[in-house]
């Protein structure tokens, strides 16, 4: 049987429509005390307006009940079936800040962390600190831990809290689990084996953590380091190749560029606020017919718990939206990788809002962009990899199928 991939791929043919693709992490959410998400409680009147000239529906990223990562969640979007394309997040956060991951070895995600003296994680993600801040600290780790059981050590700082770190020698192994124990108020969770193949691996990643916290002690808050998405380097096909577009990504955070160099897409300048990141977009408009744009935000907001801020960057998205709409792109989906609700303070299985725009857009009338008037829309609910056909579809890039 041909794949869903493979059939876009023969059917595939170029023109100069443009597609947005705007994702807003994390979007999904739960009702709060008065009945609405975040997406319903902001003011969105052009988000709303939108509605009411577009198909909605519902995504499912992985399947029914899965709670997606932000790597599955963004592959999905992109066409790849996540089930088959599994992808470590330490590689996609690599690509994204320029990580050398030659053949063999092992990168994975860091988070500095607070921790106390009984091997209790206080904070996650050490208060956010600044990102100079963080490539001070990640200084000071590379003049201390040049390599552990000769293995080579190679850090690389991050935004914010996040950093990368890439480890080579002989006989590395990706099927390692996170050591992070996911959630504040905790002790410790070391790096497991998921095999025998990955026993020295294991050792070294503990051994390389309580080399981190031994380095940090007298550090505040940054005083530990949690490390997850241990992967290599995969190959797979390039978004130009499969579907004849020419894919542009503007996105702020570097795990987002490195999945988005992943697939194949050129690299934008996005700023580092949003009103840059989308003004990003009128600067490569006249080259690229497929630009990703991603606002890391809402995610974040939601990881915090913080409904109203999240609602707030909701609202500013919708204020900044002309920006886009301005460039008259010929189709426009606005959607998220997964749900973050807040009352969760993490991401969900939760299906994700879906708006599609375009002239061929059969209307729903909506009179609202948000989860209530999606679950009604017409387009249901689809699996999230499904996206990229149907918006070339509406961007006339497909041929039709047999006779």
């Amino acid at each position: 049987m041909i794949s869903r991939m493979d059939l876009l791929q023969s059917l595939a043919i170029e023109n100069e429509k443009k597609m947005v693709l705007l994702v807003m992490d994390g979007l999904g959410g739960l009702p709060g005390e008065d009945g609405l998400t975040e997406l319903e409680k902001a003011k969105t009147p052009l988000m709303d307006r939108l509605a009411a000239e577009s198909e909605l529906g519902l995504l499912s990223m992985v399947d029914v009940g899965i709670t997606p990562g932000s790597g599955p969640g963004h592959l999905s979007l992109f066409g790849y079936d996540p089930l088959t394309w599994s992808i470590g997040r330490g590689i996609l956060e690599a690509l994204g800040v320029g990580a050398h991951v030659g053949a063999g070895d092992i990168c994975a995600r860091g988070n500095f962390c607070t921790v106390d003296a009984d091997g209790v994680i206080l904070d996650r993600r050490a208060g956010r600190i600044p990102s100079e801040e963080s490539a001070r600290v990640v200084e000071k780790l590379q003049k201390e831990i040049k390599s552990i059981e000769n293995v080579k050590v190679t850090f690389y700082p991050g935004r914010e809290h996040r950093f990368v770190v890439v480890f080579s020698g002989e006989n590395l192994s990706e099927e390692v689990n996170d050591a992070d124990p996911q959630k504040e108020g905790l002790p410790m969770r070391w790096a497991e084996a998921r095999n025998e193949k990955a026993l020295r691996t294991e050792k070294i990643i503990n051994a390389f953590i309580r080399k981190v916290w031994e380095v940090l002690k007298d550090e505040n808050p940054a005083n530990g380091c949690l490390l997850r998405g241990f992967s290599s380097a995969p190959h797979i096909p390039s978004l130009k190749e499969l579907y004849k577009i020419k894919p542009m990504a503007l996105a702020t955070y570097p795990m987002y560029r490195g999945l988005a160099r992943l697939v194949g897409m050129e690299i934008g300048n996005a700023g580092e606020t949003l009103e840059q990141l989308f003004d990003a977009v009128g600067n490569y408009w006249k080259d690229y017919s497929y630009f990703y744009v991603h606002v890391k935000y809402t995610d974040s907001r939601g990881e915090d718990g913080n409904f109203a801020e999240k609602v707030k960057i909701i609202e500013e998205v919708d204020r900044l939206l002309p920006k886009i709409l301005d460039l008259k792109p010929d189709v426009l989906a606005i959607t998220g990788d997964h749900s973050t609700p807040s009352f969760l303070s993490g991401h969900s299985w939760h299906e994700v809002p879906l708006l599609l725009w375009s002239p061929f857009a059969r209307r729903c009338n909506a009179v609202e962009f948000g989860e209530k008037a999606c679950s009604a829309g017409t387009l249901g609910r689809m699996q999230g990899d499904k996206l990229i056909g149907l918006m070339m579809a509406h961007g006339l890039k497909l041929n039709k199928y047999g006779a």
